[in-house]
């Protein structure tokens, strides 16, 4: 039998390597957190063959002196940690391995000088063998060179990926830590290339923050981006959060950072789809930096040997505090969208650099209207307009909020009532709940817009002008032109009515008068009359009508005439998604989803002028008509001076 034996120090740091520094990236990580643990307000990384052959770290700092420095380049060592627990981490690293770990693999040089100091000193680590200190020149602060990484352990180095691959990681890594520290300047070189080099951010707090991300994340997300701020015992949330209409195919945009660590938090993660789970569509993902504070007792920072995972002592306190701080940013966001559209599928750049959007509350840029709040006037900015709107339907009359005003808010948000015979009362005056019938039947003919009023081109999204290829409507603001898709603007406004109706009590159902057979495959209809007390609840009354076919008595009264057959088939392919054991309350803004597409202004009808000033006057009042049930802008404006510009006046 073998006996037991204790590993030479050089293969221990070389095991330990394999935790801590599994590719250049990771190497750069743990040498910028150790600089900005050393209070550096300028940081320099340099890169060699994408990291393999050359990685350089450069700060001003703190530095080291000569008997700091031999002990940096032993095992846990570290200046990190004021006590021998673990309870409280209130710095990036601590765990005193990676230097030694880089020094086992690599060839390592360390040149530091103090502050204060006549002269730097230098140590040189070559796998695993530790030299001696000795003077040296450099300036105050710390420069780490860490040259042929993985040389002593050449099998790692089939698993690197491209040069290009690498620099690209470490490029990554290094932005997620200027994001956390926009007072540090930040810069990284690859060869004779400068890669980005980000400055420190003049100012503090939001503004300084929001800055470096614009330079990370682009101007579009900075112009498009909701301040998150919220706190709930003891643990702070702040950051920003895009719109729902700028958004991406990928969640590599969304940045998430905990006691200014970046992290890759599942459960974060998870909570920032959850926020935006009826704003956008499956594949779509929203742009998101959001940075947590939490005291030191309850999170553990020690879970994963490269730090990249926390855990929470309260996660369901954290998970709330997150999802509600969103929703309550995407809703005071009121009827605003992204003033840029590459992002969700639509336009591309090309069409971008043709289209100068303007502002999305079809203002220019940090202009107002300078009025008192007044929905019968249209004063106030789109953000005033919307919280006396929601005042206004609360009963809660703000002051100047005219009479009128209050009235047709509490109209809108009025669940519809329901006469002797079951059938709901007309909608807003202007809007037809019948999105199927002919124009004639309505008794609605298409009209000229006339001259345009005055008062109601001072509203954020205008007076409406005319309708184009009977899909868009075309409306005049005191300062540009607002365009709105009526399909996707009409789909939030019914989705949102069914939202709230079955917040308070339920959906009214209207009963048909020749109820509907709808044929299915034997398990889909078997699947929905299971739901059908479920469905009930939504206004709509379904019963088996022997294998394979349902029967439907009723549908939802916000819906009006609706196409019943082609309502029931989508609703069970979307419950055909999900599993039979989970609650269709747990998918409730998927199944009200699909109902909204039925019931609203399908593309193709034709709306008259007070129709389509009526659908803009209840987008105003209502959250999140920015964008669709998919994620999709319901409205984009150009500003005068853009269309100033497309013509060459300006």
């Amino acid at each position: 039998m073998s006996q037991i034996r204790r590993l030479p120090e050089t293969l221990v740091n070389r095991i330990a390597a394999g935790e801590v520094v599994e590719r250049p990236a990771a190497a750069v990580k743990e040498l910028v957190e150790n600089a900005i643990d050393a209070g550096a307000t300028q940081i320099e990384v340099a890169l060699g063959g994408g990291g393999r052959s050359l990685i350089a770290v450069s700060d001003d700092g703190i530095g080291m002196d000569g008997e700091d420095l031999e002990l940096a380049v032993d095992r846990h060592a570290t200046s990190k940690l004021a006590d021998d627990t673990l309870v409280e981490i209130d710095t990036l690293g601590f765990r005193g391995e990676a230097l030694p770990s880089i020094g086992a693999v690599s060839r390592l040089k360390i040149t530091s000088r103090r502050k204060g100091a006549d002269a730097a000193v230098e140590i040189a680590v070559e796998g695993g063998l530790k030299g001696q200190t000795r003077p040296a020149a450099g300036p105050v602060g710390t420069r780490v060179e860490v040259r042929d990484l993985f040389y002593a352990t050449p099998a790692r180095l089939k698993f690197l990926k491209s040069e290009r691959a690498e620099t690209q990681a470490v490029a990554d890594t290094l932005r997620r830590l200027a994001m956390a520290y926009p007072e540090i300047g930040f810069s990284l070189t690859d060869g004779e290339r400068r890669i980005f080099a980000f400055r420190p951010e003049a100012g503090l707090g939001a503004a300084a923050r929001l800055a470096r991300l614009a330079r990370i994340m682009g101007r579009d997300f900075a112009e498009n981006a909701l301040e998150i701020e919220a706190e709930r015992d003891l643990i702070c949330l702040d950051g920003h959060a895009g719109l729902p209409t700028l958004n991406r195919g990928t969640a590599q945009h969304q940045y998430l950072f905990v006691n200014g660590r970046p992290v890759r938090d599942r459960l974060m993660q998870g909570v920032v789809r959850a926020a935006y789970q009826d704003l956008l569509a499956r594949d779509r993902h929203p742009m998101v930096a959001l940075f947590l504070t939490v005291p030191s007792a309850l999170v553990d920072v020690n879970v994963h040997p490269a730090k990249a995972e926390v855990r929470f002592r309260e996660p369901q306190l954290v998970r709330g505090l997150i999802i509600g701080a969103l929703r309550h940013a995407l809703a005071e966001a009121g009827h605003r969208a992204a003033t840029a559209l590459g992002g969700i599928g639509g336009l591309g750049t090309a069409n971008r650099a043709n289209l100068p959007f303007g502002s999305s509350t079809g203002l220019p840029t940090g202009s107002s209207t300078g009025s008192p709040t007044d929905l019968s006037t249209g004063g106030g900015d789109q953000a005033s307009l919307w919280a006396a709107a929601r005042q206004a339907a609360a009963g809660i009359l703000p002051p100047r909020l005219s009479t009128a005003a209050a009235g047709r808010a509490t109209a809108f948000w009025a669940p519809p009532s329901v006469d002797d015979q079951g059938l709901a009362d007309p909608p807003t005056p202007g809007m037809d709940r019948d999105p199927l019938a002919p124009p004639a039947a309505r008794g609605a003919a298409p009209a000229a817009a006339g001259p345009v009023d005055a008062t109601l081109r001072a509203h954020p999204l205008g007076a409406a002008l005319a309708q184009l290829h009977d899909t868009y409507i075309l409306a005049e603001t005191d300062h540009g032109l607002v365009v709105v898709d009526q399909h996707a603007a009409h789909e939030r406004l019914v989705y949102e009515r069914m939202k709230r109706h079955m917040a308070e009590a339920g959906v009214p159902s209207q009963g048909l008068l020749l109820p509907e057979v709808v044929d299915l495959d034997e398990a889909a209809a078997d699947a929905l009359v299971r739901r059908a007390p479920e469905l009930a609840r939504m206004g709509l009354d379904i019963e088996a009508f022997g294998p394979g076919a349902v029967l439907v008595r009723g549908v939802p009264a916000l819906l009006g005439r609706v196409d019943a057959r082609g309502l029931i088939r989508d609703l069970a392919d979307e419950i055909a998604e999900y599993d039979d054991a989970l609650a269709l309350a747990d998918r409730l803004e998927a199944v009200c989803s699909t109902m909204a597409c039925h019931g609203s202004v399908r593309a193709g009808r034709t709306l008259s002028v007070p129709e389509m000033n009526a659908l803009l006057r209840e987008m105003e009042i209502t959250p999140h008509s920015g964008q669709c049930n998919h994620g999709r802008p319901t409205w984009v404006s150009l500003d005068r001076g853009a269309i100033e510009r497309l013509f060459g006046r300006r």
